[in-house]
């Protein structure tokens, strides 16, 4: 053979292998970063119970709701038992959700209002306000400041497009209940595409028919926002009305669907807690919805979706058994919420974690898994849970502190409607908070109200109801988790309710 021959052969082997070389080392480095670079579909709703869904409730004997769409979520994801809000209520959540810093850091601990609500600290109307009361609580804190940094703009600093539709709840109402700000909406926080809408949670749906739901156009602005051609990852956060009162739009078929269950079962559920359910249902269809979206735009092995709310259900409606507490306090009822994560590939489907989360994680965790860093932000107060969604390891979130700070009453100065009530359970109706703060750490919390100075201690591994106070019986570790609470108030300036 000519040599000439045979070494042309062997420079085009040579140029062989280094092609499939390097079309195999840009696939992988295509798997990596699709990997690290996920599409993110954060579901967001509002003041959902920790037992309303099937793949929850029916843990503690709770089979009423049926959540077909979520239950089956449940099996392709990450299910957290021990996932906390980081309020007890609306607002400061989702700030506290966006930033990745505790509502005590932002001094944003209360629901936003109308601007005409601003009372301030010098204000009669404001002193009066809480005139039969002990304590005078922080004036409202009415929008999320702009130098704040939001996931969507340290999500867009790493390429991604960013989307939200529905409830922003950050800011002073423009206009209607919950309008968005135009100097603070979510367009001045990071966000390309934002649009402002309630959907079905208030339209009363017309020419029902039984199995039928109608159509949610704040679904359905989500469903074209996932089909839409994204050239870089997005994050679309789905932020609903859902399931929050009134119930006044639930669908009449689903409510004669479940006064039916109850009266068969015996359950004997009023009328008010039977059209929640209702609620649930359809907002568990809506969320289907969603999840065929993401299947059909051939997004699934690429997109993490995080399902959860933002905070505990409503005293009078919702299934926050077996906690105790709701919505507006501080027992677990008011703070451990549903949440599911689904990653393909990633995520191992169908697995429960009972490592305590709160929702700050999200800023550091979305951050390492855009960037492939660890994010060093001093002032950041979640903890990245990538390792523990990808290995089940969660060894960086054992033995922290998790911290709660709410200096308020609720309801907010009508000391004649809720005089004399103790702090509301489950299924109590009426639920009174005095100004609180609280700490979990490992099995431990300790509340702390501001009036009495008064401390209840649980040990949550074998009191899950909060039903036994012990820090009576162990004075030593309730002083130093009171200390360690006050210390961590005290680092952040946290504002706290002052005597008259």
């Amino acid at each position: 053979m000519d040599i000439s021959v045979l070494g042309n052969h062997r420079l085009l082997s040579l140029l062989f292998f280094s092609v499939v070389s390097w079309i195999t080392a840009t696939t992988a480095d295509a798997q990596t970063n699709r990997k690290t670079k996920p599409n993110i579909l954060f579901i967001y709703v509002d003041d959902l119970g920790y037992s309303d869904l099937g793949c929850y409730g029916n843990q503690y004997g709770t089979h009423f709701i049926e959540t077909p769409n979520l239950d089956k979520l449940a099996k392709e994801s990450m299910l957290f038992t021990e996932a906390y809000a980081s309020a007890p209520l609306c607002s400061p959540s989702r700030a506290a959700l966006l930033t990745g810093k505790s509502p005590a850091r932002l001094k944003f601990e209360f629901v936003t209002k109308y601007p005409s609500d601003d009372f301030q600290w010098n204000d009669d109307a404001w002193v009066k306000k809480f005139n039969d009361f002990p304590l005078i609580p922080p004036p409202y804190t009415l929008n999320l400041p702009l130098e704040e940094t939001t996931l969507a703009e340290m999500l867009k600093s790493f390429g991604y497009e960013t989307g939200i539709v529905g409830k922003w709840h950050v800011s002073a109402h423009n206009k209607v209940y919950n309008g968005w700000d135009k100097t603070f909406g979510p367009q001045q926080q990071g966000f390309d595409w934002a649009e402002e809408i309630v959907g079905a949670w208030a339209a009363t749906p017309k020419d029902e028919k039984p199995g039928v739901f109608p159509a949610d156009a704040l679904t359905d602005k989500a469903i074209s926002y996932i089909k839409e051609k994204h050239d870089t990852p997005f994050f679309l956060y789905v932020s609903h009305y859902y399931v929050h009162t009134p119930l006044n739009t639930a669908l009449n078929w689903l409510v004669e669907k479940y006064k039916a269950k109850s009266e068969k079962s015996g359950l004997g559920y009023n009328n008010e807690r039977i059209k929640y359910a209702a609620f649930v249902e359809t907002l568990d269809h809506y969320v289907g919805d969603l999840l065929k979206a993401v299947e059909q735009a051939g997004l699934r092995d690429n997109t993490l979706i995080v399902f959860t709310s933002d905070n505990g259900g409503m005293p009078e409606v919702a299934f926050n058994r077996p906690f105790r507490g709701s919505k507006w306090n501080l027992y677990e009822g008011g703070l451990r919420v549903p949440m599911l994560i689904r990653y393909p590939g990633v995520i191992k489907e169908n697995t429960r974690n009972n490592t305590p989360v709160v929702q700050t994680d999200f800023f550091p965790t979305f951050y390492e898994l855009a960037s492939g860093k660890k994010n060093t932000q001093k002032d950041i107060d979640g903890k990245s849970m990538v390792s523990l969604l990808t290995s089940g390891n969660g060894k960086d979130l054992e033995n922290r502190a998790l911290y709660w700070h709410f200096p308020y009453y609720h309801p907010e100065g009508n000391v004649d409607k809720v005089k004399n009530l103790p702090i509301g359970i489950e299924d109590q109706y009426i639920s009174f908070t005095k100004p609180q703060s609280a700490i979990r750490k490992n099995q431990y919390k300790l509340i702390h109200f501001f009036e009495d100075d008064r401390v209840e201690l649980f040990d949550l591994t074998n009191d899950i109801g909060e039903k036994v106070d012990l820090s009576k019986r162990h004075p030593d570790i309730a002083e130093k988790m009171k200390k360690e609470l006050a210390d961590y108030l005290s680092n952040v300036k946290a504002r706290l309710p002052k005597r008259k």
